[in-house]
């Protein structure tokens, strides 16, 4: 389900009257600025969303903008932009985006509890795009306000997709995925016959080693790991993106967000990372969502959503692109791709401590203290020591966080063992 609604219990003319009423008000607002705030403004899909609202800034109220700890690049921006407010989650860099923002107009703030109260500020549009477990709060609290969010943050789904999806139905927001296969799907999906679908298949460009045999990608250095061959990302994402754990982490996302089984998902290699995401349905048709590898292009279906706005994305040409073609995933050699998918079968909890021990383990990887091979194989012994030590599907945020910080503890323990 997506929006707070469930598909196979809504009608094709009721969906059709929510988005024609959607679209009367929206163009009724044609010339009231959209008020917006955005997580996670210093990264990819923050820099992505900022450059896509300063082509049209008229269109837009700037109310909210955060950062984990960079203070220099959140002021620049915040004043570019005119926001309200700037806010860093790490309280150490407060006195130096107080320093850089004073006499601007733009409140600066810091710590915890400032991230929660520019979330809770009163806008039409959220971009929750902080990465991590630590993004799971403040997009929970921006649902609550029953407005329009558009999630570029995973691991909410991940670590905590029941409750997540639960809390939307409550608020009665409107959540829209921004990961470009996500929103290839949910463009592809015909509301009317969500029943219908028998498959999702999510496209992975393969990432850098998609090539490379076993016994070379355990050499690879990080160098090797972020050059990523079609996608311009974070550092976490694009090693993730290497693993391929990024397209399991995302199958897990899909399997909350859509009207389908876990049997029913799947992936399929694509080098051009021109196709997005296949939707396949009970009469054979297979609708599929096409666009160049661009993070605007997503972004802007989101954010001028019930309706659709330019952005300045290359254009597809298929005759220049010549091909496109698919292949299946080795997940001998990308175990992490199988073990995202175990674990969304399992539905018992262990998808947060797989993606607990995956933020560890690419973090020991960035920081050079493990190899590229390793990064897997830690996620695999962390969920083995995990299910020994025996885990309960989290019931509470309470319980999500609980079971986090513990696979945290038994992942830095492995690798400490293993040092």
């Amino acid at each position: 389900m997506i929006s707070g609604i469930a598909w196979d219990k809504t009608t094709e003319n009721e969906l059709t009257q929510m988005g024609t009423a959607a679209a009367v008000a929206t163009s009724a607002e044609t010339h009231t600025p959209r008020r917006i705030s955005i997580l996670g403004a210093t990264g990819s899909v923050g820099c992505s969303t900022l450059d896509l609202i300063g082509r049209d800034p008229e269109r837009y109220d700037v109310v909210a903008l955060t950062a984990h700890n960079n203070a220099e690049q959140l002021a620049r921006v915040a004043v570019e932009h005119n926001a309200e407010l700037a806010v860093l989650a790490n309280p150490d860099g407060y006195e130096d985006l107080k320093s850089a923002l004073a006499g601007t107009g733009t409140e600066a703030a810091a710590g915890p509890d400032a991230l929660i109260e520019a979330v809770e500020r009163s806008v039409d549009w959220t971009m929750a795009a902080i990465t991590g477990c630590a993004g799971l709060q403040p997009t929970l609290k921006a649902v609550e306000q029953g407005t329009c969010v558009a999630l570029a943050n995973k691991e909410c789904l991940v670590s905590a997709g029941d409750l997540f999806m639960k809390a939307v139905d409550r608020a009665g927001a409107q959540l829209l995925p921004v990961d470009s296969e996500h929103s290839a799907a949910y463009q592809a999906i015909d509301p009317g016959a969500s029943t219908a679908i028998e498959r999702i298949l999510l496209t992975a460009s393969g990432g850098p080693f998609r090539t490379w045999t076993a016994e070379k990608m355990a050499s690879a250095t990080l160098a090797d790991a972020l050059n990523h061959p079609t996608w311009s990302m974070g550092r976490k994402i694009t090693i993730d993106s290497a693993t391929l754990m990024n397209k399991g982490l995302e199958l897990i996302e899909a399997f909350h967000l859509f009207p389908v089984e876990a049997n029913q998902l799947d992936v399929v290699i694509h080098p051009q990372s021109i196709l997005h995401c296949l939707v396949e349905y009970a009469d054979g048709s297979v609708l599929a969502q096409m666009s160049s590898p661009d993070m605007r292009t997503p972004i802007a279906y989101s954010l001028a959503w019930p309706e659709r706005m330019w952005a300045p994305t290359e254009r597809l040409d298929l005759a220049k692109v010549g091909s496109l073609t698919f292949e299946a995933p080795d997940k001998d050699r990308f175990p992490a791709l199988r073990l995202a998918q175990d674990a969304m079968m399992a539905d018992n909890g262990t998808t947060t401590v797989l993606n607990a021990a995956n933020e560890i383990a690419v973090e020991a990887f960035l920081e050079g203290r493990i190899e590229f091979a390793r990064i897997a194989a830690l996620v695999a012994d962390t969920i083995d020591a995990a299910l020994r030590d025996g885990i309960a599907k989290p019931e509470t945020l309470a319980d999500v966080f609980a079971l986090d910080d513990l696979s945290r503890g038994l992942a830095r323990s492995l690798l400490s063992d293993k040092s």
